[in-house]
This record gives structure tokens, sequence and C-alpha cells, in this order.
């Protein structure tokens, strides 16, 4: 079980700010995957991964990172300054 945390319009699309997921999923773009099967709005939500940053427990990381040990994925877009 894993706490995935989404935020700004990953969060918009999908409608929800936080969940706790049940994954068999290797790695982050594993997950992603099993997410987008999920429901439309996932798949609308992950349709440009590279649009996106991942960090786990709070590290940001790369989408082929392995999750074993992870308790927290978060995604989100990049930040912009200003």
């Amino acid at each position: 079980m894993v706490d995935v945390l989404y935020f700004a319009s990953v969060r918009e699309r999908i409608g929800l700010p936080k969940e706790q997921v049940e994954t068999s999923a290797a790695t982050v773009a594993e997950l992603v995957d099993e997410l987008r099967a999920k429901e439309e709005r996932y798949e609308l939500a992950f349709s440009d991964i590279s649009a996106l940053k991942v960090a786990l427990d709070q590290e940001l990381a790369t989408f082929d990172a392995p999750l074993t040990g992870v308790r927290e994925v978060a995604f989100f877009p990049p930040m912009t300054g200003g």
C-alpha cells in the first residue's frame, strides 16, 4: 500500500488530493500505468508524463525509479518561479 499525492493540475483532473493505492508496480512508470487504467480521469491526468515531476518520500525522483520501500508518491507539474 502506498500513499499517492496529487498536486495542482493533476489534483484538478483526478479530483482527489491523496489516496491509498494497492499496487504491484515495481517502478513509478508502472504505477502510472496502473493508475491510467483505472478511469478516464487518471488517463487525462497522466496523458503527458513528460510534463510532470514525481517525488518518492519527498525526494525528487524519475519515472523509472523503483518503488521498493516507498511509502509516499507525489505527482506535480514543474514549479515555475517569478
